[in-house]
C-alpha cells in the first residue's frame, strides 16, 4: 500500500511539472502575439497610405486597366507555421488551399510558394508541389524581411511572365468573430475593379489636388510595389497572430485536461490515506481487544 501511495504522489509531482510548462507556453502565446497584433495595425495605417497614393494617381490619369484573372499564371502564397504546439493549423489551411485550387473554374496550374517548412510537408500531403519555401520569421523584425524577400520574388515572377499577367493570392488564417480564426484566401494582383472604381469615385479631402512628376509607368510600379509589400507584410503579421491564438487555445485545453488529470490523482491520493489510516486504526482496536480478551481469561 506504501507503493501505491508512492507512485499516487510520483505521478501527481509529474502531473503538476507537466502543468507549469503548460502555462509557460500559454503565457508565452499571450506574450507573442502582442507585437504581431501591433504590427498588423500599423502596416494597415501605412497601406491605407498607399492606397491614398493610388487615389491620387487614379484622380490625375483617369481609370486604368489591370490584366484579366483568366488564363493569367497563378501563384498562391500560403503563410504556414514552423513552431509547432497549435494543433492541425498547417493541416487545416493545406486541405482549405487544395480546395480552393480544385474548385478554380479556370483549371490553370498554380505555383505554390509556401513559409514554414512544416506548411510544406502538409501541402506536399495534400497532393500540391511547392514551387519554394521561406523560413517563417521568428520576431517582429523578421516579418518586414520576408515581406521583402516575398515581394522581390513575386516582382521576378511578373517579369519572367511577361507578356503573360499574373494571379497572386495569399492563404493564411485570419481572425473572424468571436475571438475564432478561418482560414482565407485574398486575391493580391492584379488590382480588382472595384477596388479602383472605389479608389477613383472617392472625393479627394484637400481642397490642394494632387500632383506627381514621375513618369506615370514608374510611379505606378512603385505604387503597386508597395501594396505588394503592404500586404504581404500584413498576411505574414495576421498568420503568426492566429498562429499563438491557435497554441493558446490548444494550450488551454490541456491545462484543463491536466488539471482533471490532477483532482482524480488527488482525489485517489487522499481516498487511499484514508484506507490507510482506517486499516491501522481497525489493526489498533483489534489488537486492543485482543488483549482485554486475554487479561479478562
Amino acid at each position: 500500500m506504501a507503493q501505491t501511495l508512492e507512485t499516487l504522489t510520483r505521478r501527481t509531482t509529474s502531473m503538476q511539472g507537466i502543468r507549469s510548462v503548460v502555462h509557460t507556453m500559454k503565457t508565452l502565446s499571450v506574450i507573442n502575439s502582442t507585437p504581431y497584433e501591433h504590427a498588423a495595425r500599423a502596416i494597415e495605417a501605412y497601406h491605407d497610405t498607399v492606397l491614398l497614393g493610388l487615389q491620387a494617381f487614379l484622380s490625375q490619369t483617369g481609370p486604368i486597366r489591370m490584366g484579366a484573372a483568366e488564363g493569367a499564371v497563378r501563384v498562391m502564397v500560403v503563410f504556414g507555421s514552423d513552431h509547432g504546439l497549435c494543433g492541425n493549423y498547417n493541416d487545416a489551411l493545406a486541405a482549405y488551399v487544395r480546395q480552393q485550387i480544385e474548385d478554380d473554374s479556370a483549371e490553370r496550374t498554380t505555383s505554390v510558394m509556401c513559409i514554414g517548412a512544416q506548411q510544406a510537408d502538409a501541402l506536399t500531403d495534400h497532393g500540391l508541389r511547392v514551387e519554394t519555401t521561406f523560413f517563417p520569421p521568428a520576431s517582429v523584425d523578421g516579418i518586414g524581411r520576408l515581406a521583402n524577400l516575398l515581394t522581390q520574388k513575386l516582382e521576378d515572377i511578373r517579369a519572367r511572365s511577361k507578356p503573360r499577367d499574373v494571379s497572386i493570392s495569399l492563404a493564411y488564417f485570419a481572425r473572424s468573430e468571436g475571438a475564432g480564426q478561418s482560414p482565407v484566401i485574398a486575391p493580391l494582383l492584379p488590382l480588382g475593379a472595384g477596388l479602383l472604381a472605389d479608389l477613383q469615385a472617392r472625393p479627394w479631402a484637400s481642397r490642394s489636388l494632387p500632383y506627381f512628376s514621375m513618369a506615370q509607368g514608374d510611379l505606378l510600379k512603385a505604387l503597386i510595389r508597395e501594396h505588394l509589400f503592404a500586404s504581404l507584410f500584413r498576411a505574414a503579421a495576421e498568420a503568426l497572430v492566429t498562429e499563438n491564438a491557435a497554441r493558446l487555445a490548444l494550450m488551454q485545453q490541456a491545462e484543463q485536461s491536466v488539471d482533471d488529470r490532477l483532482d482524480a490523482l488527488r482525489s485517489d491520493t487522499r481516498a487511499m490515506r484514508q484506507t490507510e489510516i482506517t486499516t491501522e486504526l481497525l489493526d489498533v482496536i483489534i489488537g486492543f481487544e485482543a488483549l482485554n480478551r486475554k487479561r479478562s481469561r
